[in-house]
C-alpha cells in the first residue's frame, strides 16, 4: 500500500487534497445524485410506512411496490402553475427556497461514506469523501444555520401574516434546538480529540460513542427532531390556521425546494449522527467479524443502513406521537436539554481528565458525579411543579388586577394572575339609508 493509501486508512488529513479535478467533480456529482434518490425513496419509506402503521396500503401503484411514487410528484409539482402573491418581495420570494436547499446539498461535503478505495480502471486511491477539515463537524453545523435564513425569508417575503409567524416559529425552533445539538457533540469532541469527520470514525473503531457518551446520543436524537422540524415538534405547521408554515404562499418548483431541503436535512443530520455517534461507515456486530466487511465499497451499505434507520425513527415519531405545544417544546429545549448537556459536558470533561491524568481513584469520581446528576435530576422535575404551583397561586390570588382584552383596539388574552372585566355591548344604531343597508 503506498504512503497516500496508510494516511487514508489511517484517518489523517493529509490523506485529503490529492484528487485530481475529474475525480472531484465525479464525488460531487454522485453525492448530488445519491442525495435525490435517498430523498425520492424517504417519501417513498414514509408513505408505506405510515400507511402499515395506519392499516392501508400506501403507494402501491406508479413503478413496483409504488417506488416512482414520488418521483410523479415531483414531476407533478415542477409541472404545476408557479404563482407569486401581489404583496410579495418577488426577489427574496424566488431566493428563498434555494437558500434552503443549497446548505443542505453542501453539507454532505464533509461526511466520510466509506475508508480508501481504488478508482475501478485505475491506480488512482481516494476516501469516499469529498473533503474534509480539522473543523468538519462545526462546518456541518455553520451550513445547517445558513437554512434558517431561507426560512426566515420565505415567510417575511411572502406578505402574508401566517407565512411570517410561521417563519418566526420555525427559526426560533431551529435556533433553540442546535445550541443543544452543538452542546452534545463537545463530549463526543472530547474523547476523539478532534473534530474532523474522518478522524472520529477511526477513533470509533472499539467502541461506539453511542455506547459511552449515551447521554449525549439522546440528546442529539431529540435535538435532531426538533432541528428539521419534523413531528412530534413540526410546530410551524399551524393546523388551526389552516396554513403550513412560512411555505404557506409557495407553490411549484419553489415548494418542492423546500420539501427537498427538508429531506435532505433528515438525511444530513441521520448521518452526522451516524458518523458521530455510530462508527460511521464501520460494520456493526456481527458484521464487523468478517475480514473484508471494512474494506473496498463494502462501507458503503453499512453506513446508508444507518442512515436508514435513523430516517425510521423519524417516520416512527410522527407516526406515533402528537404534536407538541409551542411554551412546552421551546421549554423542554433551553430548560430541559441545554442544562443537562451543560452537566453532561462538566461530566465528561472530569472524567476524561482524569484518564488522561492517570488518577487511579476513578470510582469515587464517577460516584460524585452520578450522585450530582441524581439531585439534578430531582430538582428539575420538582422545579417545573414548583413553578406551576406558583403561576396556580398567582392566578387564584385576591389581588386581581382586571384586564381590558379591547383596551389597545384589538382582542389579547390576559397574562398569569389577571382576570377579564365584562364590557357592556356596543349597540349600533340602525341605518336608515338604503346604501347603507347595501353595505
Amino acid at each position: 500500500m503506498t504512503p497516500f493509501a496508510l494516511a487514508s486508512a489511517s484517518g489523517t488529513l493529509s490523506a485529503f487534497g490529492h484528487d485530481p479535478w475529474w475525480l472531484i467533480i465525479i464525488k460531487a456529482i454522485l453525492i448530488f445524485v445519491v442525495l435525490v434518490l435517498l430523498t425520492l425513496f424517504n417519501i417513498w419509506f414514509e408513505r408505506r410506512v405510515v400507511g402499515r402503521m395506519q392499516h392501508r396500503p400506501g403507494p402501491n401503484v406508479h413503478g413496483p411496490f409504488g417506488l416512482l411514487q414520488s418521483l410523479a410528484d415531483g414531476i407533478k409539482l415542477a409541472l404545476k402553475e408557479d404563482i407569486i402573491p401581489t404583496a410579495a418581495d418577488k426577489v427574496v420570494f424566488i431566493l428563498a427556497p434555494i437558500m434552503s436547499a443549497i446548505p443542505a446539498f453542501l453539507a454532505f461535503a464533509v461526511i466520510p461514506f466509506g475508508p480508501v478505495v481504488t478508482v475501478p480502471g485505475t491506480d488512482i486511491h481516494t476516501p469516499l469523501q469529498l473533503t474534509d477539515l480539522p473543523v468538519a463537524v462545526l462546518f456541518v453545523l455553520a451550513i445547517s444555520s445558513i437554512g434558517i435564513y431561507g426560512i426566515v425569508l420565505g415567510g417575511w417575503s411572502s406578505g402574508s401574516t401566517y407565512s411570517l409567524l410561521g417563519g418566526l416559529r420555525s427559526s426560533a425552533q431551529m435556533i433553540s434546538y442546535e445550541v443543544a445539538m452543538g452542546l452534545a457533540l463537545v463530549a463526543v469532541f472530547l474523547y476523539a480529540g478532534s473534530l474532523s469527520t474522518s478522524q472520529i470514525v477511526t477513533a470509533q473503531t472499539r467502541l461506539w460513542y453511542a455506547i459511552i457518551l449515551l447521554p449525549s446520543f439522546v440528546i442529539y436524537v431529540i435535538s435532531m427532531v426538533g432541528e428539521t422540524n419534523r413531528a412530534p415538534f413540526d410546530l410551524p405547521e399551524a393546523e388551526g390556521e389552516l396554513v403550513g408554515g412560512f411555505h404557506t404562499e409557495y407553490s411549484s418548483l419553489k415548494f418542492a425546494l423546500f420539501f427537498l431541503a427538508e429531506y435532505i436535512n433528515m438525511a444530513t443530520v441521520s448521518a452526522l449522527a451516524t458518523t458521530l455517534f455510530l462508527g460511521g461507515w464501520r460494520a456493526p456486530w456481527p458484521l464487523s467479524l468478517w475480514a473484508g466487511a471494512n474494506t473496498g465499497y463494502w462501507p458503503i451499505l453499512w453506513f446508508l443502513g444507518k442512515v436508514i434507520c435513523f430516517i425510521f425513527v423519524f417516520i416512527w415519531l410522527r407516526g406515533t406521537l402528537p404534536r407538541l405545544r409551542y411554551d412546552q417544546f421551546m421549554k423542554f429545549g433551553w430548560k430541559g436539554l441545554i442544562p443537562v448537556s451543560l452537566v453532561w459536558i462538566v461530566a465528561v470533561a472530569a472524567i476524561r481528565a482524569a484518564s488522561l491524568t492517570g488518577v487511579h481513584s476513578r470510582g469515587y469520581l464517577l460516584i460524585g458525579i452520578g450522585v450530582l446528576a441524581v439531585i439534578f435530576l430531582v430538582l428539575f422535575f420538582m422545579g417545573g411543579s414548583a413553578e406551576e404551583a406558583a403561576e396556580e397561586r398567582a392566578g387564584t390570588g385576591k389581588e386581581q388586577q382586571p384586564f381590558d382584552a379591547f383596551a389597545g383596539g384589538y382582542p389579547v388574552p390576559p397574562m398569569p394572575g389577571q382576570s377579564l372585566t365584562h364590557r357592556e355591548p356596543v349597540t349600533v344604531p340602525p341605518s336608515n339609508t338604503a346604501s347603507e343597508e347595501q353595505e
